[in-house]
């Protein structure tokens, strides 16, 4: 059985892409921050279609020493899913070094060090890696400098990474556009959501399912590489 790590993978996108990997024989790694019981419960559910199919691993990505001490406990893995990510608000005029260190070792390096660090496991089963990017690493959202800015750092870093790790581990992206509508702090209206959906060729939501699915396709396509694909419904088109 095939092993798949997936960071952030309790809840939302992650956890759809657990879902799926699973469906397709993949042992799956869950990995959370502080959402033990969602993990556990999403666990459970797996393992009850397929016992000890899945586990949950915990680790703060953006403190360093969680990160290689995650690393150390990965014995063997096909795929490397960089799904977790910080999304909120942080206008120019109120720009802060607090809010630049939490989106960045989250957004950034926590990816880059748990894809170099797991790289030579990878590379014993020709293994990838898969970036959740956005759209917004190429056109940025307002008032979300540093979070548009760490995007366009992971969309740089999948393709530095697949020369580096070639020819024995890919490295390719997703990046979703209106997928899920923001939770808590950063939740929409209605007026803002319609607005969004008019900007969308298809004049629809995607949803995860759909970024799960381009997930495993990369995964199955192994003369992909350094590729970064956007599942938007045409939204980019209109941007």
């Amino acid at each position: 059985m095939k092993t798949a790590l997936v960071t952030g993978g309790a809840h939302r996108i992650g956890a759809q892409i657990c879902h799926t990997l699973h469906k397709n024989n993949y042992h799956v790694i869950i990995h959370y921050r502080n959402s033990s019981q969602a993990a556990q419960n999403l666990a459970n559910k797996l393992n009850n279609i397929r016992q000890n199919s899945a586990s949950t691993l915990q680790a703060e990505l953006s403190n360093s020493q969680e990160v290689s001490k995650l690393c150390d406990t990965i014995k063997s893995l096909n795929i490397l899913v960089n799904n977790a990510s910080v999304f909120y608000p942080t206008p120019i005029s109120q720009l802060n070094q607090h809010d630049y260190k939490s989106i960045m070792n989250i957004n950034v390096m926590a990816p880059l060090f748990l894809s170099s660090t797991l790289s030579k496991k990878l590379s014993q089963n020709q293994g990838c890696i898969v970036n959740i990017v956005d759209i917004h690493s190429e056109r940025p959202l307002k008032n979300h400098a540093i979070y548009n800015i760490s995007k366009a750092a992971i969309a740089m870093t999948t393709k530095t990474l697949a020369k580096e790790l070639a020819p024995n581990v890919r490295v390719c992206g997703v990046s979703p556009g209106s997928i899920l509508w923001p939770e808590q702090t950063v939740e929409l209206d209605q007026a803002q959501k319609d607005n969004m959906l008019k900007k969308i060729a298809l004049k629809k939501q995607g949803n995860a399912q759909d970024i799960a699915d381009t997930v495993l396709f990369l995964a199955n396509s192994i003369y992909i590489t350094g590729q970064i694909i956007n599942v938007d419904g045409g939204r980019t088109l209109n941007q």
